[in-house]
Formats: C-alpha cells, sequence, structure tokens
C-alpha cells in the first residue's frame, strides 16, 4: 500500500469523532427512548419534526463541512495563522443564518407541516416540539464551527468531552421536563425539544471555555476577534455553497422518505422512527471514519501525497467494517433487546424487527459508499460531490414514491431505499475517485 498512515493512527484521530457522534446520537436516542413511553404519536411526531430540523441544520453543517475542509488543507500547508480568520467568518455567518432561519421557521414551519401531515394528531404533536426545538439554531449552528476546526486541525479529542457534556445535559432536561420532575411542568413532546436546545446551549458554552483555556490560540490566530471580511467568507462558501446544498437537499429527501411513510399510517411511521435511531450508533461509527477519511484527504493533498489517497481511504473502509459489522451481527441476532430500548409496547417492536434486519443488511454497501464519498468532498471538489448527490437522490426519489406512494409496501421493504442509495453511491464515488481530476484542486 501507498500510504501515510498507520491503522493506529487513524484510530488515534477517528476515535474520538467516533464517541463524540455516537455520544450524540444518543440525545436523539434519549428522545425516543422516553417519547417512546409517552405515546405511538409523539414517537412518530419527534420523527418527522426531528428530520425537519435536521434538515434545516444540514445547511450548517453543510457550510462547516466546507469550512474544515479549507481548515485542514492550511493545517496540512502548516498556514496556522490563516485558520483563525477562516473560523471567525464562518462564525459570523453562521449566526447571522440562525437568526434568518429561526424567523422563517416560525413564521411558516406550522402551514408547511399542515400541509404535508395527513394526522392531525401527528401535526399538532409535531408542530408543538418545532415551536421550540428551532430556539437550538444559535447554538447548533455555532457548534458545528468549532468541530470543523478542532476535525481539521486533527484535535478530535475535544469533540469527546464536549458529546459526553451534551448528552448528560439532554437526559437531564428531557428527564425533568418530559415527565415534569423536580417541580417542573409535565410537557411531553415539547419538552423533548426544550431540553435538546438547552443541551446544544450547554455545549457551545463548553466549548468556548475549552478553547479559551486549553488551545494555543495564538497559534491558530483565535486570540484575535477580527472583523468582517468577505474576501475570507467568499473562499470558503466556494466550497461549503455546495456542501450545503448536498446536505440540505440530502436530508430534504429523507425527510420526503418519511412524509411517505406517515401516509401508512401511524404505527408505520412509529416504526420507522425506532429503526432510524437504531440506526444511528452504526452510522455514526460508519461517519466517524469517513469524515477522518476526508480530512485526511484534504491534509495529503496540502502536504503534495496525493499518491497516497486511494490506499489511505481503502484503510478506512476496512476499519470502519471491523467497528460496524460485529455491531450489526448483534442487532440481529438480539433485535427485541435493542428494540426495547425505544418503547414499551411489545406489539411495535414486533412489528419493527423485519425492517432492523433489512437496516442492518443495508451497512454492508453504505459503508465503503460513505467513506469514498467524504473522500470525494475531502479533495475539495465540493461541487463535484453535490452533483454525484444529485444523480443518486434522482434515483432514490423515484424508488421510494414508486415503492411507498404506489406499491405502498410494507415497512420493512421501505428501507431498502437504504440499499439503492448506498449502491448508486459507492459506484460514481468510486469511478470518481479513480477517473476524476481532483489531484491539483486548489481551495
Amino acid at each position: 500500500m501507498t500510504t501515510k498512515y498507520t491503522y493506529k493512527e487513524i484510530w488515534l484521530i477517528a476515535y474520538p469523532i467516533l464517541i463524540s457522534l455516537v455520544m450524540e446520537q444518543l440525545i436523539g436516542m434519549t428522545d425516543t427512548a422516553f417519547l417512546g413511553r409517552v405515546g405511538e404519536i409523539e414517537l412518530g411526531a419527534s420523527a418527522i419534526a426531528g428530520v425537519y430540523y435536521l434538515a434545516i441544520f444540514m445547511l450548517a453543517f453543510g457550510f462547516s463541512i466546507g469550512a474544515q475542509i479549507m481548515i485542514a488543507r492550511r493545517n496540512g500547508e502548516q498556514e496556522y495563522k490563516a485558520i483563525g480568520s477562516i473560523f471567525y467568518q464562518g462564525i459570523y455567518f453562521l449566526l447571522a443564518m440562525a437568526v434568518i432561519m429561526f424567523t422563517l421557521s416560525l413564521c411558516f414551519s406550522p402551514q408547511i407541516l399542515k400541509t404535508i401531515i395527513s394526522s392531525p394528531h401527528i401535526y399538532d404533536a409535531s408542530s408543538s416540539y418545532l415551536h421550540w426545538r428551532v430556539f437550538g439554531f444559535f447554538f447548533s449552528f455555532v457548534g458545528v464551527m468549532f468541530r470543523a476546526f478542532f476535525v481539521g486541525s486533527t484535535q478530535t479529542k475535544t469533540l469527546t468531552l464536549n458529546s459526553i457534556v451534551m448528552v448528560l445535559s439532554n437526559v437531564l432536561f428531557n428527564y425533568i421536563l418530559i415527565f415534569g420532575k423536580f417541580g417542573f411542568p409535565q410537557l411531553g413532546i415539547a419538552g423533548a425539544a426544550i431540553g435538546s436546545s438547552l443541551a446544544e446551549m450547554v455545549s457551545v458554552i463548553f466549548f468556548i471555555i475549552y478553547t479559551w483555556k486549553r488551545i494555543d490560540c495564538k497559534k491558530y490566530a483565535l486570540n484575535v476577534l477580527p472583523k468582517f471580511h468577505w474576501e475570507t467568507l467568499k473562499r470558503i462558501l466556494n466550497v461549503s455553497v455546495w456542501t450545503m446544498l448536498q446536505n440540505f437537499i440530502s436530508l430534504s429527501t429523507w425527510f420526503l422518505f418519511f412524509l411517505f411513510v406517515e401516509h401508512l399510517g401511524e404505527r408505520a411511521l412509529a416504526i420507522t422512527n425506532i429503526i432510524r435511531n437504531v440506526s444511528g450508533i452504526p452510522f455514526m461509527i460508519m461517519m466517524a471514519f469517513a469524515s477522518t477519511c476526508g480530512s485526511l484527504v484534504s491534509n495529503l493533498i496540502g502536504a503534495g501525497e496525493t499518491k497516497c489517497v486511494p490506499d489511505t481511504i481503502r484503510q478506512h473502509i476496512r476499519i470502519a467494517y471491523v467497528c460496524v459489522l460485529p455491531l450489526l451481527v448483534f442487532f440481529a441476532v438480539f433485535p427485541n433487546l435493542i428494540l426495547s430500548i425505544y418503547t414499551d409496547i411489545p406489539d411495535l417492536r414486533a412489528a419493527s424487527v423485519p425492517a432492523l434486519w433489512v437496516l442492518c443488511s443495508a451497512y454492508l454497501v453504505m459503508v465503503p459508499a460513505t467513506v469514498y464519498f467524504q473522500a470525494v468532498s475531502g479533495t475539495g471538489n465540493t461541487r463535484s460531490a453535490l452533483g454525484l448527490e444529485l444523480c443518486v437522490l434522482a434515483v432514490y426519489v423515484a424508488y421510494i414514491t414508486y415503492m411507498i406512494l404506489y406499491l405502498r409496501v410494507d415497512v420493512a421493504v421501505c428501507w431498502t431505499t437504504e440499499h439503492v442509495y448506498a449502491i448508486c453511491m459507492l459506484i460514481l464515488s468510486h469511478w470518481y475517485i479513480k477517473k476524476g481530476n481532483w489531484q491539483k484542486k486548489r481551495i
């Protein structure tokens, strides 16, 4: 192999990202586990509202991915002072975006949800959740820039500590507000939204204090708060605008999947929300190595080591399989044990088992597909990555429309959409890395 990094070095960079992403996934698991004990309507509504929120959040996350690619490139070139400017211009932009998205969501989300949701009970619960959840934009949008800094500069251990603080805060806030403990009112699904937003606020406070106390701010020019600089922001947007569109469109089509399933009934939607949350743990493990791969690819190109990129990608696929496959086998062999975390309704658990098995089989293709796609983004050719994503999503939307709306298949069959998406993505991303002209991309 032609590679610059050993498996141990990849693991040392990836495992803090892995732990942080898994811990962040526990936030969604906490919401689902608590709401699964409130009722099926609340469980289904949190799926619709949660993915709706996530689709908007992905605009900010997509911007941070572009900023992360630039930070990693400057880090590879050892131009550390330039990182601070990228970081602060990103903060300014995302705070302005948070104000805009918060205002638009409060004004238009109820009308949008009423148009697209068929069940009045699901609509009422979703509206209640989103009314409070959108306050989290101000904190989550800032938090992704801190994540971009720590991943791009390969100082990923901080993410672990932050995620632990965030999850513990979310569990505490949710327990108090959903069930009305310690003298607080019992808020149900609204309590889950408030708890998650408060947890994101705690996360940002932790990032600020940790960076101020433990990071060499002078090295990265973080000790000086710069003025708004359009040229720097423009360079970030040249990379980020494509990842913003890619992430938003990707999550919007996933939101479409949940809307289609909602038309199959409240039980089908509740099952889909449970499977979404079960999927979260292997998905975040996979994304940790894919994100590490994207960052290291950018660092390798910045250091002039483009010949190492293909084998570095394959290294990440192998180590991701080693971590994900045992977990999938455990899920498949003991489905009731896993599903009991999310609901105490026996027939709902039993109805969810076939969909869980379908999901587990999808990861055999999703792992290499995701790693290769993040590598494409890591080359800096985010416009090409968007093009690949659009091609795949066109097939995805056609498939879910035919299978769910036209054939009205069982919810387990609905989840074969993950196989279709992953197969198409793997073919196109592998072809691009092998044939594309990405070696000389400047950002």
